[in-house]
């Protein structure tokens, strides 16, 4: 149960609206209370089944002394001003003992509302938090709609589970205390019998929960395969239409959807077996206490009136009790969406920041790669580390532009990857100036570095809004510069709102070409001294891929450039190639010296002139 004890620590954010909660259900407890005692002197008043004492009774604090105390003031106002004034005075008390109730019931549910979306707030920003600050190869190794899936549906599942808990751990305690305290207040003898079934109900009510937990385990995953399917299917529409296999697509996720609503269902019978249990369970007892107590009253060892006032409290006894077996199933419930919502929070960070690191502003010198080696590691429980880089040594020189070419999966993408550390490196160290990029702030270090890459991500917004993206307070004079900078203008003032248009889920509504050149102007507005251009023309066609190296050409002016490429033409002009295959350096020089050397590059070379 540990991880959905993790959700109520947050409400340490509420005391006030927790005492305030607690305070209400307390008196909303009392007030209900009370209105249920009034029904003695109602019965009384109506039938008369008892006889008031010779004498006025001596107060003191049992049951028998209390009752006979009511019974006296009872009879002695009703000499005085006659029957039917008692009576409705008995019922205006009662009438407002009910009110009062009600109405702290409500002002306690009011304290309970910014309690109950307050922790999911704080678990939504807590676990996106965490999600932006992961590394990248967390999601590599995952399916981004099963991450969905564990925000959105078990996040609701969690919610719903401890807002039913914290309202039934406020409210249906106290009214149990209360109940069950009155009971042995009126007849220990009575409430005995309740109690020896309790334990019977608690063990049966126990199995449940664990089946209830297990199940619920299951479904949440099967839920996370569906999402993903469902991702999937969005993402590559495309190709499931060119291929036919809507048919096929459509099996697979019935199947999964089936997988699913069945295991959910039986999730649901359990949770539900719990309320009919304990109805049952409690039904047997109120027989028992009816034959019992019946017995009692017919002796002359307990007062009908108070007898009736027992059986009443007793059946008021069970909804609170069902309660907390509800909330406890749905805490189990819960239980098994919090484990997989805090896996996400728990989940390790590879990249972690020293205490104390580094704030760097700029850049004078050089990037050194000192003997760097990359490796990851599978899935599959005891698998090996796979190395995709090995014992790279690599210097990068101000203002000047190295490229890294060679087939694909050489390990081109994730010799880049390592500079803004978005892995670590598994050996070797990065240094920037000489100093350990590890001991550099990660912000400071990436607010150095630029990224123009084959898929670049645009958000569902403006057009200047996505160039300005991690810009504060920039003006609409620096967007259109940068913009025109990238030769990104011309398309963009011929849009229907200009720079205010929307351009869609992940710029749907704009051409490669043009989604790549407002990627530069982001790149450009940012104007930082080190630029990352990984495969930035490869999915072009001709013409958007002029216009893009013209954009490009603008943007490296001045900086230091590192550039991934497949097209070589794009790299004849770089003061340094350097050639990766099966992850390490096997050669490095200008276009004109390896284009005669007879390696690796020369062979790449011929295979793109043919």
């Amino acid at each position: 149960m540990k991880p959905i004890w993790r959700v109520f620590r947050y409400l340490r954010y509420y005391p006030l609206a927790i005492t305030l909660h607690v305070v209400f259900n307390l008196l909303h407890v009392v007030f209900n209370l009370t209105s249920f005692a009034l029904i003695i002197p109602f019965v009384e008043l109506l039938f008369g089944m008892t006889q008031p004492p010779a004498i006025a009774p001596t107060i003191a604090f049992d049951q028998q002394s209390l009752t006979d105390c009511l019974i006296w003031l009872l009879y002695q106002t009703k000499n005085q001003y006659g029957v039917w004034q008692c009576l409705l005075a008995v019922s205006g008390l009662y009438i407002g003992a009910s009110l009062l109730s009600n109405l702290f019931r409500y002002m306690a549910l009011y304290y309970m509302a910014p309690i109950r979306h307050g922790i999911i707030q704080h678990l939504r920003d807590d676990v996106y938090h965490k999600i932006t600050i992961l590394p990248v190869s967390y999601f590599n190794a995952r399916r981004r709609g099963d991450v969905i899936s564990r925000m959105s549906n078990d996040l609701d599942d969690v919610e719903w589970s401890c807002v039913t808990t914290i309202t039934a751990l406020a409210k249906d305690p106290i009214n149990i205390l209360f109940f069950v305290a009155t009971l042995i207040f009126i007849s220990p003898k009575l409430c005995l019998y309740f109690l020896i079934i309790l334990p019977i109900a608690i063990m049966l009510i126990g199995v449940i929960g664990k089946s209830l937990k297990r199940n619920s385990t299951k479904g949440q995953t099967k839920l996370g395969q569906l999402f993903s399917i469902l991702d999937e299917s969005i993402g590559g529409i495309k190709t499931i239409v060119s291929y036919g296999q809507q048919h096929n697509q459509q099996q697979r996720f019935e199947a999964a959807n089936n997988d699913y609503a069945h295991t959910m269902t039986k999730v649901v019978r359990r949770r539900e077996l719990g309320g009919p249990l304990s109805e049952i369970l409690g039904t047997i007892a109120l027989v028992a206490i009816l034959i019992i107590g019946g017995t009692l009253a017919f002796k002359g060892e307990l007062q009908p009136s108070v007898f009736i006032f027992f059986v009443i409290i007793f059946v008021r006894l069970i909804p609170p009790v069902n309660s907390i077996i509800k909330a406890y199933n749905n805490l189990q419930k819960g239980n098994a969406s919090a484990t997989r919502f805090f896996q996400i929070i728990d989940a390790d960070e590879t990249i972690i920041e020293q205490p104390n690191a580094q704030i760097i502003d700029s850049f004078n010198d050089r990037i050194d790669y000192h003997d760097v080696s990359f490796a990851y590691t599978p899935n599959e429980a005891d698998a090996k580390p796979v190395y995709v880089l090995s014992h790279i040594n690599l210097s990068v020189k101000k203002n000047r532009t190295i490229a890294i070419v060679g087939p694909s999966g050489a390990g081109k993408t994730t010799l880049v990857d390592l500079l803004p550390r978005f892995y670590d490196c598994t050996e070797g160290s990065i240094t920037l100036d000489g100093i350990p990029i590890k001991e550099v702030n990660i912000n400071s270090l990436r607010s150095l570095i630029g990224l123009v890459s084959q898929q670049c991500i645009l958000f569902n917004d403006t057009v200047a809004n996505n160039i300005g993206f991690g810009q504060e307070n920039i003006s609409i004079e620096a967007i259109k510069h940068a913009a025109k900078m990238a030769h990104a203008d011309e398309f963009i003032e011929q849009l229907p709102q200009g720079y205010n248009t929307l351009i869609g889920d992940r710029g749907i509504t704009l051409s490669g070409g043009q989604r790549q050149r407002i990627s530069i102007a982001r790149a450009i507005l940012k104007n930082p001294p080190i630029l990352i251009l990984d495969e930035a023309t490869s999915a072009l066609d001709a013409e958007s891929e002029h216009a893009v190296q013209q954009a490009l050409q603008q943007l490296m002016q001045g900086r230091t450039c590192v550039v991934i490429a497949h097209r070589l033409s794009t790299i004849q002009n770089a003061d340094e190639i350097v050639v990766l295959d099966k992850g390490q350096i096997v050669e490095q020089g200008t276009h004109t010296t390896l284009s005669t050397s007879g390696g690796v590059y020369q062979k790449l070379i011929k295979m793109q002139t043919l």
